[in-house]
């Protein structure tokens, strides 16, 4: 288990939960809008909201967070986030924010306690980037999108 130190953001509602798993096989913990004044906002079809947590985290070195869409969400109400997966690098200590889009056909109302997101906790490898004068073959080759068939 990785250890990820959480602080509330100032005048964050105390009452809203830290992130938690919400089954014992959840890979991904679910996050909560922390509104300001325990509001709501309102978010039109085709358009996004920043939506604040009310947390700022500190991820171990190696290791990232990956924001992700909460699949509920998506099916029911065209809800999902547009940077999907979002990543929190190690070093970042600012304010946990999640943008929501709207890719559904009606309003949707983002309450305050709602679970907006889920965060993944995933090791990192970072990789050298070596200029060379040519690459290995394959049998794809330079076949791009859609190059391998339908499945």
């Amino acid at each position: 288990m990785v250890a990820i130190r959480v602080i509330r953001e100032d005048g964050a509602d105390p009452s809203i939960a830290l992130p938690s798993y919400e089954t014992a096989g959840a890979a991904g913990a679910d996050v909560r809008a922390n509104l300001p004044g325990g509001g709501s906002v309102m978010i039109a079809p085709g358009q996004r909201a920043l939506v604040p947590t009310g947390l700022r985290i500190e991820i171990p070195p190696g290791f990232e967070v990956q924001v992700r869409p909460r699949s509920g969400l998506a099916l029911k109400h065209g809800i999902t986030l547009p940077n999907a997966p979002g990543t929190i690098d190690s070093d970042y200590r600012g304010p946990l924010g999640v943008i929501v889009l709207n890719a559904g056909t009606e309003m949707f109302e983002v309450v305050h306690g709602d679970r907006i997101a889920q965060l993944v906790v995933a090791p990192v490898v970072q990789a050298a980037f070596d200029l060379v004068e040519t690459l290995d073959t394959t049998q794809r080759g330079t076949g791009g999108f859609g190059s391998t068939g339908r499945s």
